[in-house]
């Protein structure tokens, strides 16, 4: 009876470490996830559709405001974008000011004047932003990290 007693002791405690060592990874996946929370919210905002204009010489705001790029909010949550930054491989910088996107929802930061809405934002410049041949799009979270970019055209290495 001890023989059977001992095997059966023997065989909970090796379940009971194949239950504990499957379980363990689960739980540092699920603390590490709550710790990287902020990250993983920025992480679903990305760049868009990109419209830049045809002629570059035109500087009239009716040309420039139809130069534009989509930021989209891929997530479940609203994302606070005060503080953002959005520049152009020449690093021309638009900060975002106290915008909030919604779940689900984009907006268009277009090139010249305007008046904000919760749809359109307006960097208010005189000259075009996106060059129509190449450029990249770089969408910065408050801290600085990288949220997204888009590139268009060749890239040439400097």
């Amino acid at each position: 009876m001890s023989r059977i007693a001992s095997r059966l002791a023997a065989t909970v405690l090796a379940a009971g470490a194949l239950v504990t060592a499957a379980a363990l990874p689960a739980s540092a996946a699920d603390h590490s996830r709550g710790h990287d929370r902020g990250r993983q919210q920025s992480a679903q905002v990305v760049l868009g559709a990109v419209h830049h204009t045809a002629n570059d010489r035109d500087r009239s705001n009716r040309s420039l405001n139809n130069e534009w790029i989509t930021v989209t909010n891929e997530g479940r949550r609203a994302v606070s974008l005060n503080r953002w930054t959005l520049t152009d491989a020449e690093r021309h910088t638009y900060r975002f000011g106290n915008v909030t996107l919604r779940a689900h929802e984009s907006l268009r930061v277009h090139t010249g004047n305007g008046r904000n809405t919760a749809r359109d934002l307006y960097q208010d410049r005189g000259a075009s932003v996106w060059n129509r041949s190449r450029d990249t799009a770089t969408l910065r979270d408050a801290r600085g990290a990288i949220v997204d970019t888009e590139s268009w055209g060749h890239r040439t290495h400097r």
